[in-house]
């Protein structure tokens, strides 16, 4: 068996016995080892192989899949500019404590600098956005003993550090693999690679468990807020328990896995002057990164409130600077006043039904109704991916926060790349139901992502498409004002022009507009893959945007 061969079959034994049970390729030449052995693997039912044309949609649906599955997953590429491809799912991987494994076949040490043929300088190429990043050697002839044990050890090593298992810090890990010639296999005879030279025992490394730091013991004060941001799931659902058993108020994003506690529509509520005032907490307990709502890090800012971090990583969130401790939850003490909290759930129902009021006086559809309609149509057991830009705030100022979804959104860098993929690879694993909400620009940017290749199974996934003809989300923010008007459309609007429908279809994927309020139920229904886009106006949702915020503000008697 050649070298190169060997060091295939077994990096993929062994990512399979380190628990990968899904992996992406984009195809190539110098990373033909692996892809073969994987396809392999795959024809055994040791895992299953997703193939994508594009390199940055491959990574993107290895992130989605990491994201909703928690399990490492790698992405494997060729040598040269393919490898950039990976760099923003990457980055997004850092930021959100994903575990994608970036496998990047590489030239051997002798071409680099040579001006060789698609060779670049590929390690360190992602910096320090990775957990760990590896030069692998080149495997050679007659050191088979040696290597199986180096080989085996670089992704035992890879698995843990990309879990986070001894750091509490999950994330991105780079493998560069460099091959020489031969890179096929020189027979169709298929030999075993040697035993297994890990632990003696043929035990795992390890569980991928992390060990929980301690306590504090001391609750701190009773009028505390939570605030919840995109955080890992289980950690965002212990702070809803927490909360729940203190009678704390919860404002929680989305895509924190504390969604179904907290009030609806904490980011209006916050944007009120006159109720915060008469409602500040003294403490704010932060959990996860929250990136969607200015209020919020207005709040964060605020020197009469005492932030507190929590994190299990090494790593957290500060983007105000002004945390004054870092650490685990609190461990429960004595009760708030139920008054407390009630205040809270009493303020978000008023708003909540002067913000319905307003959306249903609205003929048709817009944005934000759509947004509030998606989340209560869908089923229990559904997952729901969000587009960052106005989508995921759409959803996070407006709807009715549920129990029964599984709720992803890419906040780690919040990037609109590769969220179709995202969406994808998380709907492959799910094992139910598949739902994404993005907006028309979100939804071109990774139009890849909707190629299906022959034999590639295709998702259940419904993509639901609010289209505004551009970058709608900046009407509503500063460029939108009417004193830049001159350059807006051209610089900021991006009106594309584009038939999303036709353009749908022409990519294999059924697509229908849906008019208004009436025919969405219906179109939910009807299962994926589908596109189902409906129209909206910018300059209209902008102006709706400063109407639900007056709306608020009258629901607290003007407060």
């Amino acid at each position: 068996m050649n070298p190169s061969t060997a060091l295939a079959r077994v990096l993929v034994d062994e990512l399979v016995r380190g628990g990968v049970t899904d992996a992406v390729v984009a195809p190539g030449s110098r990373s033909a080892p692996v892809a073969l052995a994987l396809a392999d693997a795959e024809r055994a039912g040791r895992l299953t192989l997703h193939v994508r044309i594009d390199e940055r949609t491959a990574a993107f649906l290895a992130l989605g899949l990491a994201k909703a599955s928690g399990r490492p997953v790698p992405v494997l590429t060729t040598s040269g500019t393919a490898t950039a491809h990976l760099h923003a799912a990457v980055l997004e991987a850092d930021a959100a404590g994903v575990p994608l494994l970036a496998l990047t076949a590489d030239r051997p040490p002798e071409l680099r600098d040579t001006g060789a043929n698609q060779t670049i300088v590929q390690p360190g190429l992602y910096g320090v956005a990775v957990r760990a990043a590896v030069d692998a050697g080149v495997p050679e002839a007659g050191r088979e003993e040696a290597q199986n044990r180096y080989w085996r050890s670089l992704v035992a090593k890879a698995l843990l550090t990309a879990r986070g298992v001894l750091s509490s810090d999950p994330g991105p890990v780079h493998l560069n693999l460099p091959f020489r010639e031969p890179l096929l296999p020189e027979d169709a005879d298929v030999r075993t690679v040697g035993p297994w030279s890990g632990r003696p025992d043929g035990a795992p490394w390890t569980d991928g468990s992390a060990v929980a730091p301690p306590r504090p013991a001391d609750p701190g004060p009773a009028r505390t807020l939570v605030v919840v941001g995109d955080a890992p799931p289980s950690l965002g659902r212990e702070a809803a328990e927490l909360a729940r058993a203190q009678g704390w108020p919860v404002v929680a994003e989305p895509s924190s896995g504390a969604w179904a506690a907290s009030v609806r529509g904490g980011a209006l509520l916050l944007g009120v002057p006159g109720w915060l005032a008469a409602h500040r907490p003294d403490r704010v307990l932060v959990v996860g990164r929250p990136t969607l709502s200015r209020p919020v890090s207005a709040l964060l800012a605020d020197p009469a409130v005492r932030v507190e971090t929590v994190s299990a990583a090494p790593r957290w969130p500060d983007a105000g600077r002004s945390t004054t401790r870092v650490g685990a939850l609190p461990a429960p003490g004595t009760p708030a006043d139920p008054s407390w909290r009630e205040a809270w759930c009493t303020a978000a129902g008023r708003v909540g039904t002067a913000v319905d009021g307003l959306l249903d006086a609205v003929p048709g559809l817009t944005a934000g109704s759509l947004a509030r309609d998606l989340v209560a149509a869908l089923p229990d057991g559904a997952l729901l991916v969000l587009g960052s830009s106005t989508p995921v705030r759409d959803v996070d100022r407006l709807a009715v926060p549920r129990a029964g979804l599984t709720v992803l959104a890419n906040r780690g860098v919040a990037g609109i790349d590769g969220t179709v993929s995202t969406a994808v690879g998380a709907a492959r694993v799910h094992g139910g139901p598949a739902f994404a909400l993005l907006g028309d620009l979100t939804f071109l940017h990774d139009l890849q992502g909707l190629l299906v290749g022959e034999g590639e199974p295709r998702p259940d996934l419904t993509l639901v498409v609010p289209d505004n003809d551009g970058g709608g989300i900046f009407a509503q923010l500063e460029p939108g004002q009417p004193r830049y008007e001159a350059g807006y459309r051209r610089v900021f609007g991006t009106p594309h022009g584009r038939d999303l429908v036709a353009v749908a279809e022409a990519l294999g994927w059924p697509a229908e507009r849906v008019p208004g309020p009436a025919g969405l139920p219906r179109a939910l229904r009807a299962g994926g893959p589908r596109v189902v886009v409906v129209g909206t106006d910018q300059r209209a949702e902008a102006e709706l945007a400063i109407r639900l915020r007056s709306a608020a503000t009258g629901a607290l008697g003007g407060a």
